[in-house]
């Protein structure tokens, strides 16, 4: 018996080095859902890899919106998104006034286009390691193959060293092995009216396809209100809600629904 509870002991503790230290619940960043908050235990771990995939090649702007409402739930510092020359191509620079509309100050980001993927593997194993960077995006294109375990692994490990949160997006790609605490799929979703019939708060339907604490089965569909920064359970589509109170200039130059155009 006392063997038995030895060799027990010795694999928890090899399984507990492999998985490394659980977050506690200061170091989790909350969305803003209570509903979904609770069922994550309070949020998501800060300084972690997180994946977000786009269920769907047209659901490519609602990824880029998510990722971007996901780092400004991290806090008001720097925001770096390292893109691929292959993306830009197809898809444009980021747009200033698309992220304003979104509540976001385009003033804390730097946008990194690296020529290829070794090009962007590499900006990615330095950005990491900078602790000044409140949150890292990282935006392959399409399959991007040379994100596999083995890198999933150093990005994990140097963001838990710096404490630095990476939102890896992937659109056109499927989920492969990764050393990701979370796994997210996201998909567009119909927004609800505001009065007057101006635009409502963009909608985004989330996923959650893999959790390190072994959560499954979590899915929400969530508005994300640009005023207040806070991502709130949607109402159902056809409600018309009150008018909300300030907005970023330019925000009412789009139709309602999920995040408008981010790619100029």
């Amino acid at each position: 018996m006392n063997e038995s509870r030895t060799i027990l002991a010795a694999l928890r503790s090899r399984i507990g080095a492999i998985e490394g230290p659980k977050p506690s619940e200061a170091t989790l960043f909350s969305l803003g859902s209570g509903q979904l908050d609770a069922q994550l235990g309070g949020g998501l771990p800060r300084g972690r890899l997180h994946e977000l995939f786009a269920a769907e090649a047209d659901d490519r702007a609602a990824l880029a919106g998510a990722g971007l409402m996901f780092a400004m739930r991290l806090g008001s510092g720097p925001l770096l998104w390292l893109r691929q020359d292959s993306g830009v191509r197809a898809g444009g620079m980021l747009y200033g006034p698309g992220l304003a509309d979104l509540g976001f100050d385009p003033a804390r980001l730097i946008e990194i286009v690296a020529p290829d993927e070794a090009g962007l593997l590499r900006a990615a194993g330095d950005a990491v390691r900078c602790s000044q960077v409140t949150a890292l995006l990282i935006e392959p294109w399409k399959a991007a193959r040379g994100f596999d375990l083995t890198v999933s692994r150093r990005l994990a490990v140097a963001a838990e060293k710096s404490g630095v949160t990476v939102l890896l997006l992937r659109a056109e790609a499927e989920p492969m092995p990764s050393a990701a605490y979370s796994r997210w799929r996201v998909r567009a979703f119909a927004s609800a009216a505001l009065e007057a019939d101006a635009p409502g708060h963009p909608v985004i339907d989330v996923e959650l396809l893999r959790h390190r604490g072994g959560l499954a089965g979590v899915r929400a569909c969530l508005e994300w209100n640009r005023d207040e920064h806070v991502f709130r359970e949607a109402p159902l589509p056809g409600a018309v809600l009150p008018l909300s109170g300030a907005r970023p200039d330019g925000a009412g130059d789009r139709d309602g629904g999920s995040p408008g155009k981010l790619y100029a």
